[in-house]
């Protein structure tokens, strides 16, 4: 990428996020509803744009500040989105709104250990035949990923204080309290104490390295970034109650809703890792999916906990055992994919048939 193609604002994504705002001010206003088609294609098309644009200005800022930082970063925006949507789910305080969580966390972990990872190995192979990565980190991410699952997706529903698949409130304080330190111990690993476990040794493909962009593009970025998250998470705010109308419509479950929410907030990472994948960087690619995976448990789950604790209203963590078999089946194939330190399109057709068979049994159960 040339200099001056880097430092260069994109014009329609540009267009598009003040597009977004306007839009927002104008349903701010009452001036549109979000009940007309029209309206609500117009504010899928916005959103789209301001998923990429959140993806373009944090790749600036990763550029900036280098890998696993700029990693770390997107993760953290997206996991803000996520967590504002999952709340303004649980605010609305409709019927299901304590399982809204617990969909949308177990939705997103396994589409980024399937999906995400899967056109990753699946782009990368076709377009470099196998490519490499550095053992340790993946390992020590996927270790970190497994343990916390367990304590908060599948351990609720085998404990006996409470009935059915929740936490008593001090065990939700205890597993919110223990996810966020476990959190907080990885990123420390992963930026600080063993940094090098997550940063390739030299460039992927060989290519010289990206140029750093200048200070008025980072100070755009850094003031962009947070308006397309906003953007994003207003949005999809929204297309809530028309999304969920119009899964009760299509006969869909209800928890449906929740691997919509994880897809749409997933899109950020998942772009950015499916195009490291085709650039051969496919180290970042994996610091990109397993850190927004972990991410999604270690501060969305604190957030939920902290909010019904606060709140006194009921929070569902546990899954059912069709979920647990998915779930377990996902990590299961994940840590044979990285604990090899190399991987063929093979591996991402596993990943993805699991993906589609998740997808597949959420729609019909």
């Amino acid at each position: 990428m040339s200099h001056d193609k880097l430092n260069a604002l994109p014009l329609i994504l540009t267009i598009g996020l003040a597009s977004g705002v306007a839009f927002l001010v104008l349903a701010g206003l009452h001036l549109l509803t979000a009940e007309p088609l029209a309206f609500i294609v117009v504010a899928a098309a916005l959103l789209c744009f301001g998923v990429f644009a959140a993806v373009h200005h944090a790749e600036i800022l990763a550029l900036k500040m280098g890998e696993p930082f700029g990693s770390i970063l997107l993760a953290l925006a997206v996991t803000v989105i996520e967590a504002a949507l999952i709340l303004s789910q649980m605010q609305a305080g409709k019927a299901g709104a304590e399982f809204i969580g617990r969909d949308t966390v177990f939705s997103g972990v396994i589409i980024v250990l399937s999906g995400v990872v899967g056109l990753c190995l699946i782009i990368g192979g076709i377009r470099h035949r196998e490519q490499q990565f550095k053992l340790d980190g993946a390992t020590a991410a996927l270790s970190v990923l497994a343990t916390l699952t367990t304590f908060t997706l599948i351990m609720p529903s085998y404990t006996i204080t409470t009935p059915g698949p929740t936490y008593s409130n001090s065990q939700l304080a205890f597993v919110g309290v223990v996810s966020l330190v476990l959190y907080g111990v990885f990123v420390f690993v992963q930026t600080v104490r063993h940094r090098d476990y997550f940063v390739s040794t030299e460039t992927d493909n060989g290519d010289p390295p990206e140029l750093a962009p200048n200070g008025l593009t980072v100070a755009l970025s850094a003031i962009l970034l947070p308006v397309a998250l906003i953007v994003v998470v207003l949005l999809a705010k929204f297309l809530s109650t028309p999304l969920v109308a119009m899964v009760a419509q299509a006969g869909l479950p209800a928890s449906f809703v929740g691997v919509v929410i994880a897809a749409v907030v997933l899109l950020p990472e998942g772009f950015a890792a499916v195009r490291a994948a085709s650039h051969n960087q496919l180290q970042t690619s994996l610091n990109l999916a397993l850190g927004s995976a972990i991410a999604t448990i270690g501060l969305t789950i604190p957030v939920l906990a902290a909010y019904a604790l606060w709140q006194k209203v009921p929070l569902a963590l546990g899954i059912g055992p069709q979920a647990s078999v998915i779930l377990a089946l996902t990590v299961f194939v994940s840590s044979i994919t990285l604990t090899t330190g190399r991987t063929t399109i093979l591996q991402g057709a596993v990943h993805l048939v699991i993906c589609g068979v998740f997808l597949f049994l959420s729609a019909v159960p």
